[in-house]
């Protein structure tokens, strides 16, 4: 195919966008790189990822980009390449420019699509969500027999919903390797260990508790005092709850912060950079990723992850579901639903 263009500059753009494809120029040439000049910046003609597997040349030979993850930039040191956030570039370091000795490989994610087909046929709500309860279910336990980990991002409507209780069982039955999420999930399902209400409300009865407003900050100050929820599980202090279980069983767990956090817990880290950078690490070597009632922290993993990494979003918003594939993470599947229900679901057929 011959592309031509008014422009240089528009020619590039095209080509970028072909590139990101799966196309490829046909007179392949080695990645051209550019020294960065200072810290933070490059050359303006940089080559922005994709999240899909990518490869460079270098001195005629293909080479595999490591830690593939979107809008980041391609780092060549020797005969390595690796993604970089634009923060992370120092000075000196040769960035891969323009679309010469560039090749995307999109991953087309009719593997599971098939297994998906419920998505589109007519037939009544409630059955597609137990269908897709029933292949969800199927992928967790397929990944774990490879050897695989699993990632669950979490809100806290997971509490809320009393969703708690089954993702436990989740837990303990060893479906949960890595647990990303906010500080108001920990917060009130420390809550409702605690007091057994979230945000205040009986989550048995459905009402408010007189002074139960004051509950989560309660929790936040009974967690400070012990000096973090780890030191309130070995204290005796924290005996149930997801966050409990997570510890108990030595789930690797990051808690990232916001401007809107009440306290936070002593185990949130508010430094932004740093809870990103701790997302990542922890998403290593992770296979499938569950996103449960969760916009913010779902579409930020999402922006993280290979597309090789298959994806599950669930959630009662069905624009929530969406916005993760308008945002390129187009592996992901999703399911519109109540988050507890969905638990409750998952944790029986993981059971049977």
């Amino acid at each position: 195919m011959r592309i031509s263009a008014d422009t240089k500059e528009s020619l590039d753009d095209v080509l970028e966008e072909l590139v990101a494809l799966g196309c490829r120029l046909a007179d392949t040439q080695d990645a051209l790189t550019r020294p960065a000049d200072r810290d933070g910046c490059v050359a303006d003609d940089f080559y922005s990822t994709t999240n899909h597997k990518t490869l460079v040349r270098i001195d005629g030979q293909w080479v595999d980009v490591q830690k593939q993850r979107m809008d980041a930039v391609i780092v060549i040191d020797g005969r390595n390449a690796t993604c970089r956030k634009l923060r992370d570039v120092r000075k000196g370091d040769a960035v891969v420019c323009g679309v010469n000795g560039i090749r995307v490989i999109p991953e087309f994610q009719e593997r599971d699509r098939h297994g998906f087909a419920f998505m589109t046929n007519e037939i009544s709500s409630e059955r597609r969500v137990e269908v897709g309860v029933s292949r969800i279910a199927q992928m967790m336990q397929e990944t774990k027999a490879a050897g695989g980990r699993i990632a669950v991002v979490a809100g806290p409507v997971v509490v809320h919903t009393g969703g708690g209780a089954y993702f436990q069982d989740l837990i303990r039955g060893g479906f949960v390797d890595v647990l990303l999420a906010g500080n108001a999930l920990a917060v009130h399902d420390v809550e409702q260990a605690l007091f057994g209400t979230s945000l205040g409300v009986d989550l048995n009865t459905g009402k408010a508790i007189e002074g139960g407003h004051r509950h989560h900050m309660r929790a936040i100050n009974t967690i400070a005092r012990a000096g973090g929820l780890k030191q309130a599980v070995e204290q005796g202090v924290l005996t149930a709850g997801v966050m409990y279980e997570v510890i108990k069983h030595n789930v690797d767990y990051v808690l990232a912060g916001s401007i809107r956090d009440d306290g936070p817990l002593p185990d949130t880290l508010m430094d932004l950079r740093v809870a990103q950078d701790r997302y990542a690490e922890s998403l290593e070597g992770v296979r499938l990723v569950l996103a449960l009632s969760t916009m913010l922290h779902g579409i930020g993993v999402g922006n993280m992850l290979p597309s090789a990494v298959r994806m599950v979003c669930v959630d009662i918003n069905p624009a929530v579901v969406t916005k993760l594939a308008d945002r390129g993470s187009s592996q992901t599947i999703g399911i519109v639903t109540d988050v507890g229900l969905f638990l409750h679901r998952l944790a029986q057929r993981l059971k049977s």
